[in-house]
């Protein structure tokens, strides 16, 4: 595959690393004695020398012969340097912020670049988005390799997203210099039954020789998984138990193992890693969803190689699943991901094999931090109007609109209205979703609910709150609801336009009234997150950017989401991240039910399930 993401291209380049290679031409800068990870072999090589001409590495060993008048030298002193770190996987638009801040953010903590899939603002403005977040990344050092969103929206039929993508779209951006391959097939049902639509996307993708990235969520790994690696899809970051990452791996997929702010699953895939029992060349670390909250306080992929270790994973093993395995499942080792001749300068100088505490930072053979601060200037952008307004729910939200008819059928209406009172029984058997904390994953459950004037209310003595989920793109008054349960909210509401995958206005509480300030603040605010109690707003984030994201820094953005989490513990929940676990009841690709502005899904069955119980 092209690579366009180093300075200068290899054949460009290659006469002059030949030369300084031989000492008949001096390097541009020679890190001097250091200890080398070399993830190619998985051994340290100590008091290694490593010469840089033209942003690419000129020779690896003893570079005295390299140094001449003008050579600036690094001293390592004995630290490590290892390949840079490569997120293979990671929403950029989960982290609150635009591209540019994300990379101040990142960059000091090793990350040299990222696989952006960015199908969260896809979602909401299509490809126009996409290229704007595309605009944002050029003013960074950050390597921002993008990988075209598949499934806008998720899984057709069942939501309402502010546009699509179909194959031609993805025919179209595989000419985009950026992109580098197909964002994760999310759409796992429609590969397995032969849907035309989401095998011709993975075809526009293969026929230009590019990378189809996966999401398989499910446990069968049997006809099902090889169905879908045979579809020509390479990795998945969606395992959650270490036999599904085992069975990946044994099928050829690069198993990527997630550790974000919410979705922790290292603790329990880790073993089939630090068992020592198998060949390790098809694993990867990645964080898919980062709060900044997390990028502040821990760091990104240094917090991960952390984990990982503390989980038994050996250290060097662990930065080969950060570099080298990561640049290979891409098909771009040949340009990234290792110390050797020839590659992209892009490193990181360690001070141990432990805490991984970065202490300097090279892309393309520039520093570009060092010790925790960046050595470069961030260029100033400006998202465009049209990305700063995007709320358009059509429909007035009043208290009245959350009224949830003993009757219902379904889990949808159109209309603003309540539904006529009939007579009821005392209580309705609900069908309920129970959110699990730090997993993705929701259980279906069956909730004996207490019904008042023909209308079903929540019940936070059963921990059981009202969930509703507005379209919010194109003005439609759509909407759906139902139940939750699991997040220990007693009094209240909470509202969030980052609703996976669509991204709709997403409301759940027990008061009619809280949800409907909450829902009209967001609307006011452009979009963002809000928590509500007794009437009074005690936590809010506006997320003007596509109801995604703002343009203030990591550290501004982790102190406003630090007073919001700060109201759901006040509210009584004690779950981490819980935002991000809220994010994901919309999202119809996930085991068992969710709740899209279409009303309740069935994500076993794919189809639509009714309310109540039958």
């Amino acid at each position: 595959m092209l690579n366009i993401f180093c300075k200068m291209p290899l054949w460009e380049a290659a006469p002059s690393l030949a030369a300084v290679a031989q000492g008949r031409l001096p390097a541009k800068t020679v890190i001097r004695n250091a200890t080398l990870v070399n993830v190619c072999t998985g051994e340290l090589q100590e008091g290694t020398d490593v010469a840089l001409w033209g942003g690419r590495i000129a020779y690896v060993g003893d570079a005295a012969h390299c140094i001449g008048e003008g050579t600036e030298v690094a001293e390592a002193d004995g630290q490590f340097l290892s390949p840079g770190f490569l997120d293979g996987h990671i929403h950029v638009e989960s982290s609150m912020l635009g591209v540019g801040e994300y990379a101040r953010a990142v960059i000091p903590h090793g990350t040299v670049g990222i696989y952006m899939d960015p199908h969260e603002i896809c979602n909401v403005l299509g490809l126009p988005g996409v290229k704007v977040m595309e605009a944002d990344s050029r003013r960074t050092p950050l390597k921002t390799m993008i990988t075209t969103p598949s499934c806008v929206p998720a899984v057709p039929g069942f939501e309402d997203t502010g546009a699509s993508i179909g194959p031609e779209d993805v025919r179209k951006t595989m000419e985009w210099e950026s992109v580098v391959g197909l964002g994760e097939m999310m759409n796992f049902p429609g590969i397995l039954a032969g849907a035309p639509d989401a095998h011709d996307e993975c075809a526009e993708t293969l026929k230009a020789d590019k990378v189809v990235t996966g999401h398989y969520s499910v446990p069968e790994t049997d006809r099902g998984l090889n169905a879908y690696v045979a579809s020509g899809i390479r990795c998945c970051h969606e395992s959650t138990r270490a036999e599904d990452a085992l069975a990946k791996m044994r099928l050829g997929m690069y198993a990527m193992l997630r550790e974000g702010s919410a979705w922790r699953d290292l603790a329990q895939l880790a073993p089939v890693i630090a068992s020592g029992e198998i060949d390790t060349r098809f694993a990867c670390l990645i964080s898919d969803d980062t709060h900044p909250h997390t990028l502040v306080a821990e760091g990104h992929l240094d917090h991960i190689l952390r984990r990982a270790v503390a989980e038994g994973i050996d250290p060097i093993t662990a930065l080969q699943m950060v570099t080298l395995n990561t640049a290979t499942c891409f098909r771009m080792d040949h340009e990234l991901g290792s110390v050797t001749p020839g590659k992209c300068a892009d490193l990181v100088l360690l001070a141990d094999l432990d805490d991984f505490e970065v202490t300097r930072v090279f892309i393309d053979g520039s520093e570009v931090a060092r010790d925790g601060r960046l050595s470069f200037e961030l260029a100033p952008y400006e998202y465009p109007e049209w990305v700063t307004h995007s709320m358009h729910v059509g429909t007035q939200i009043t208290p009245a609109t959350f009224a949830v008819p003993a009757v219902a059928a379904g889990g949808a209406r159109a209309d603003a209205g309540a539904a006529p009172v009939t007579p009821t029984p005392s209580t309705a058997l609900v069908r309920v979703i129970e959110v699990v904390p730090e997993r993705v994953g929701t259980f279906e459950r069956h909730v004996e609910l207490p019904v008042a004037d023909g209308r079903i209310e929540a019940d936070p003595g059963q921990d059981t709150l009202k969930a509703f989920v507005f379209e919010r793109h194109h003005g439609t008054g759509s909407f759906g609801f139902g139940f939750v349960k699991g997040f220990g909210i007693k009094q209240g509401a909470l509202a969030s336009t980052v609703a996976h995958d669509a991204h709709n206005l997403l409301v759940v509480g027990s008061s009619d009234a809280d949800m409907a300030l909450a829902a009209n603040t967001l609307t006011a605010s452009g979009g963002g997150m809000v928590a509500v109690q007794d009437g009074r707003v005690l936590g809010h984030v506006a997320l003007p950017i596509a109801g995604l994201m703002d343009d203030l820094s990591a550290a501004e953005m982790a102190e406003r989401v630090a007073g919001l989490e700060g109201a759901w513990k006040a509210m009584g929940c004690t779950m981490a991240s819980p935002f991000m676990t809220m994010a994901l009841i919309p999202l119809a690709c996930l085991p068992e039910l969710r709740l899209t502005n279409r009303g309740l899904v069935d994500c076993i069955a794919f189809s639509f399930a009714p309310l109540l119980v039958e």
